[in-house]
């Protein structure tokens, strides 16, 4: 199995920014405001939506010490279902004509009335996939329900270092060979 470390290490020396902030932001101490579980939540949704397949396994083998099957398939439904929305609320957003938004979307996302986690904790993961997602209505409306469940800017900041990171690192990865740390390792 991958360790952060040998991820770290698959980094080029142009990205050593990245390298030593994944050694930060996956930590309680680098994350202030979220606990362990959402740290490494927010970081396997972060991973899913970069589409990079290796290195979302990769996140996935390491979250797994500290999630529970629940959270592991929140994190892809939170990538998947905000994959699509974003798209379509992007959309709206973008088009300028309001009589679009008084449609109803017909699309559906049950996933957000019953993600099968802690609702604030599923927030964060859609927070994570629409920053990444570049929707700018998404990620204001998954905010304000963040900081409705109780949740402080600096734990939700924390989850956005933690998504800028990670998606970060997974497109640096891609562009030096589409391989992961662990088809560096094999290579090296």
């Amino acid at each position: 199995m991958n360790t952060l470390e040998n991820i770290r290490e698959a980094l080029p020396g142009y990205a050593r920014d990245l390298q030593l902030n994944l050694g930060t932001v996956l930590t309680p101490a680098g994350a202030p405001g979220l606990s362990e579980r959402q740290i490494w939540a927010v970081a396997l949704a972060a991973a899913a939506a970069s589409r990079n397949a290796s290195f979302t396994r990769d996140i996935q083998a390491l979250a797994a010490h500290h999630l529970d099957a629940a959270h592991v398939s929140a994190a892809h439904a939170a990538a998947a279902v905000m994959a699509m929305n974003n798209v379509y609320y992007r959309f709206l957003h973008l088009v300028e004509d309001a009589e679009y938004a008084k449609l109803p979307a017909r699309l559906r996302m049950n996933i957000l009335g019953s993600p099968g986690i802690a609702k604030a904790d599923f927030e964060l993961l859609a927070l994570a996939v629409s920053a990444i997602n570049g929707c700018g209505s998404c990620v204001a409306a998954h905010e304000r329900q963040l900081r409705q469940h109780g949740l402080e800017r600096e734990a939700v900041q924390s989850a956005v270092r933690i998504t800028a990171t990670v998606h970060a690192v997974a497109r640096v990865l891609e562009s030096v060979g589409g391989e992961s740390a662990a088809g560096h390792s094999r290579a090296a």
